[in-house]
């Protein structure tokens, strides 16, 4: 029997995960305002709410945090939408899957508008059956349930499913389910690399390296 596979997107497919860090200088930026240096890691920790709360105080005591909020996802949406560029060899390896009969789903912790836009762009998008978001699983990638879910919609069980994934907690949730991980290298995990290396039953450091996926 075939088996199925599962993308993650930011940090697997996307060249995403920098954007994260750079949001709110961006948006200040386009205000006029000068952020200190590390605005990126002080904010790594914090949730939207929070991050706009912090940023309110420090930096714009005149603006609504909900305005703040809505200048951020702003900068994040034009960033997928306009300027993300794909990992290398995404779409070659996606193409060699598709070519080897493996039927593939996305399951991501983002914004399925944006994330299908980047995708749509790029030219990715058309290699999958679906997508299921975290918000939509009702559970973060520290959980199975967006794997399982997306296992399901493939008609799959989990001993037949790859899992392509970035990061160790989702390695973690996806190991403890019977899949069968891939670890992708990307540059914002790299503290977890030898983890991630040791965990996966599969680890790639790029998508151009599809022969030795296949072997």
């Amino acid at each position: 029997m075939n088996k199925g596979a599962i993308f993650d997107i930011d940090g697997t497919l996307i060249d995403s995960m920098p954007i994260w860090d750079d949001a709110a200088e961006r948006w200040l930026r386009s205000i006029g305002v000068q952020a200190e240096a590390g605005l990126g890691q002080i904010l790594f920790r914090m949730s939207l709410d929070e991050g706009a709360a912090y940023l309110k105080r420090t930096y714009t005591p005149d603006l609504s945090e909900q305005v703040i909020k809505d200048g951020v996802l702003g900068v994040i949406r034009d960033f997928y939408v306009q300027e993300v560029k794909a990992k290398p060899g995404a779409g070659t390896f996606l193409a060699q899957m598709e070519k080897a009969g493996i039927p593939m789903y996305l399951a991501t912790s983002s914004n399925r508008a944006h994330v299908q836009a980047a995708l749509e762009r790029l030219g990715l998008y058309r290699y999958f059956a679906g997508m299921i978001t975290c918000e939509e699983a009702g559970a973060s990638k520290s959980d199975p349930r967006i794997f399982l879910a997306a296992a399901k919609a493939l008609g799959k069980d989990p001993g037949d499913v790859y899992v392509f994934e970035d990061v160790i907690h989702a390695v973690r949730a996806a190991n403890s389910a019977g899949f069968v991980t891939v670890g992708v290298y990307d540059a914002a995990s790299d503290a977890d690399n030898a983890a991630m290396r040791a965990e996966c039953s599969i680890y790639l450091h790029s998508l151009e390296d599809f022969d030795r996926f296949r072997a």
